[in-house]
């Protein structure tokens, strides 16, 4: 299905005079899915980021898009000037636990007093579910507590309260994927018998856009879940059901979250500080008990199972529009570029060579290294490098990517970033692995009098000791990792020479 009609079977109709609608996390993997959806539906787009507002243009093509930071009141102003709805789908959880309640606090309250300054009319947010007589995890009383500081302004407030969001790209999905993919044998501690109510992703975009298109919904509190309540062990089997997979699941006597958040850490893509923020979300229901949104949208969801073969099936169509790496790290859109660092490099590597092949053809090659596809017979170093990023608390290597043929500019490739895409010339990743200096992998195809280029080329900026030591520890490993590299891009672009890619 196209995800620009996921709102075609809404009760509600555009609002014709509307004005500009404010997306507030865009480029978070809600918020990336709804842009596309408002649009469509016709709708004045403003997209906030916090970087530089060329970096999203190619992928906003049809919005306005505004620099602020939700802690930064002078461009919150700026960024809601003239509008008329905010979407609010900010949350700081890629910070960690020690972090992110602070931080969503304070940018709650910095978005709901720019919000009544400007004249803003409406403040949609999209929370977490929970019972308030209840004592919830850190993560979710953050979420409840952001409700309350928009509300405590005179902007009402529309709060959205969903648990489990299950779609392609989700963390969620992506830890629950890949532990039955991995696991013959599934330990059940006790909290996971806990009961939850999961929504399918497409059913959140219909809410958030149908909430907007009803006036009546503004100041208003609702429920969000699919058709299904089920434990989180009965989640873990359908979906071992719907990839065919026999799983042995036997209850477990440990049941420590920081021993289980570290291990899923290890086992998926997402990280142990996003997997515990998540677990401790699990040690009580959540289960619709308020107002239902279904009283006033009514629609058809899509129940757990349904949700789940969507989501394989994006996989496999390699349609994976957002997914929770465009968010984490948290800061990586407030990186310093290449371009804006000027300075001469503190080491460099080149390796290149020449080729017969097509520019087209060595360009969709560079395109698809990195995550399964790995980094050709070097891919152990690679790997063995991100376990080491791993233990020292960074990103690592199993992030790997949202798409295995296609790139845009902030998509992740496993511990890198691309920067800048020229195609088919260029390609600039930034390295987010933890180190001591920071660093840029370059990959160009140039032509000059009929003889084409391919060149790597590896950026590393550091300053004292230790990373100087760095640079020469790893220096051995350079000729055969880049050499490597650049010989498997050329190779594997040999079916590609007709100019099919």
């Amino acid at each position: 299905m196209n995800d620009s009609l996921l709102c075609d079977s809404l009760p509600t109709r555009r609002l014709l005079d509307l004005e500009t609608v404010l997306v507030a996390g865009a480029t978070g993997y809600i918020g990336g899915r709804l842009v596309p959806e408002l649009v469509a539906r016709g709708y004045r787009v403003r997209v906030m980021v916090r970087s530089e507002a060329e970096r999203a243009a190619e992928r906003w093509a049809a919005c306005e898009v505004v620099v602020a930071d939700a802690l930064e009141s002078a461009s919150l102003e700026v960024a809601m000037e003239g509008v008329h709805t905010v979407f609010y789908l900010i949350h700081s959880m890629v910070m960690g636990r020690r972090s992110f309640e602070e931080a969503d606090r304070l940018a709650a309250v910095s978005v709901r007093e720019a919000a009544e300054r400007c004249g803003v009319e409406r403040i949609i947010y999209l929370g977490g579910l929970g019972r308030v007589d209840e004592r919830l995890s850190r993560h979710l009383a953050s979420r409840m507590a952001v409700a309350d500081q928009l509300a405590a302004g005179s902007v009402p407030v529309t709060f959205l309260r969903a648990a489990v969001i299950l779609g392609s790209g989700s963390a969620s999905y992506e830890m629950l994927n890949h532990l039955v993919r991995r696991l013959p044998v599934l330990p059940v501690p006790g909290w996971a018998k806990t009961q939850c109510q999961p929504i399918g992703l497409r059913d959140v975009i219909k809410v958030l856009v149908g909430v907007l298109e009803l006036p009546e919904t503004a100041g208003r509190t609702f429920d969000v879940g699919g058709p299904d309540v089920l434990s989180y062990e009965a989640l873990l089997k359908t979906h071992a059901a719907v990839l065919g997979r026999r799983r042995w699941f036997f209850s477990s006597p440990v049941s420590s979250i920081p021993f289980y958040a570290m291990v899923t850490g290890w086992l998926t893509p997402v990280p142990a500080s996003i997997t515990r923020c998540l677990m401790e979300s699990v040690e009580h229901d959540v289960v619709c008990e308020g107002r239902d949104i279904l009283e006033v949208l009514p629609f058809r969801r899509i129940s757990c199972r349904e949700a789940l073969v969507l989501a394989l099936s994006r996989e496999e169509q390699d349609a994976v529009h957002t997914r929770w790496t465009d968010s984490y790290p948290r800061d990586h859109e407030l990186a310093i570029t290449l371009d804006e660092l000027g300075d001469v490099p503190t080491y460099r590597s080149v390796y290149s060579l020449t080729t017969v092949k097509s520019a087209r053809a060595l360009f969709a090659s560079i395109a698809q290294i990195g995550g399964e596809e790995g980094w050709f017979h070097s891919t152990p170093l690679w790997r063995m490098r991100g376990m080491i990023d791993r233990l020292a608390q960074g990103v690592g290597t199993q992030r790997g990517r949202r798409s295995p043929t296609r790139l845009r500019v902030n998509d992740v490739v496993d511990f890198w970033r691309v920067e800048k895409i020229r195609r088919p010339k260029e390609l600039l990743l930034r390295a987010e692995m933890k180190l001591p200096g920071l660093a840029w992998l370059a990959f160009r195809v140039e032509e000059e009098e009929g003889v084409r280029r391919l060149t790597v080329e590896a950026f590393y900026f550091t300053k004292g000791m230790w990373g100087r030591l760095y640079w020469y520890i790893f220096l051995p490993f350079h000729h055969f990792i880049f050499g490597d590299l650049i010989r498997g891009i050329e190779q594997r672009s040999e079916e590609r020479v007709d100019g099919r890619v």
